[in-house]
């Protein structure tokens, strides 16, 4: 499992080597401005990214309906999560491409942050929804973490849960700029000139 996490082509060109850096330069910078701006400021959901994300969140209510309402309402957050992990996997088991691996990780880590401030929503309901709704004037079930910790009993754990969300999030993030960063450390010297 470690060759597969950590291997690196022995030769690798300067193109490919530089534009590898300039993903690991933007996933830094963009990773510290989501997880510095914090829970509140909603930076995830207001990038552009969110709307590359909320397709799959969408996808997870419709795949997971016939199980029901519950599970549907969760399907959006699984769907969500899913993608990136279905890409890592790809990329890791398939395309033996750890560096990609890492970027969707770094993926799945802003999905976390994404779905925080939504968490955190669940009993102000004042994020707008789809279709122009937001959680406090929509029908019951229609803003899926009210939906969800209501029926679980843990909406007044809406915060904490967020934090939860964010931490993971936050994790992931850093972890996957240390492995995207020691995989081109390591690439370095065997670049060609």
């Amino acid at each position: 499992m470690r060759h597969l996490l950590l291997s690196c082509p022995d030769e690798a060109n300067l193109l490919l080597f530089t534009g590898r850096a300039l993903v690991l330069l933007g996933m830094i910078v963009w990773g510290s401005k989501l997880i510095f701006a914090g829970i509140a400021s909603n930076a995830s959901g207001e990038s552009w990214l969110h709307l590359v994300n909320l397709p799959f969140h969408e996808a997870g209510h419709v795949i997971f309906r016939p199980f029901g309402q519950f599970i549907a309402s969760l399907g959006g957050t699984v769907g969500q999560l899913l993608v990136p992990l279905v890409c890592m996997a790809t990329l890791l088991l398939k395309t033996r491409d750890p560096f990609g691996t890492a970027v969707c990780f770094w993926w799945l880590g802003e999905n976390f942050l994404d779905i925080a401030p939504y968490i955190d929503d669940a009993r102000a309901g004042q994020l707008p929804l789809m279709g122009g709704n937001f959680g406090h004037s929509s029908p019951y079930g229609f803003h899926d973490w009210e939906f969800l910790l209501t029926e679980t009993g843990l909406l007044s754990y809406d915060h904490m849960l967020a934090r939860v969300s964010h931490g993971i999030g936050s994790l992931a993030i850093t972890l996957s700029i240390a492995w995207a960063g020691y995989l081109l450390y390591r690439q370095f010297p065997r670049r060609q000139e």
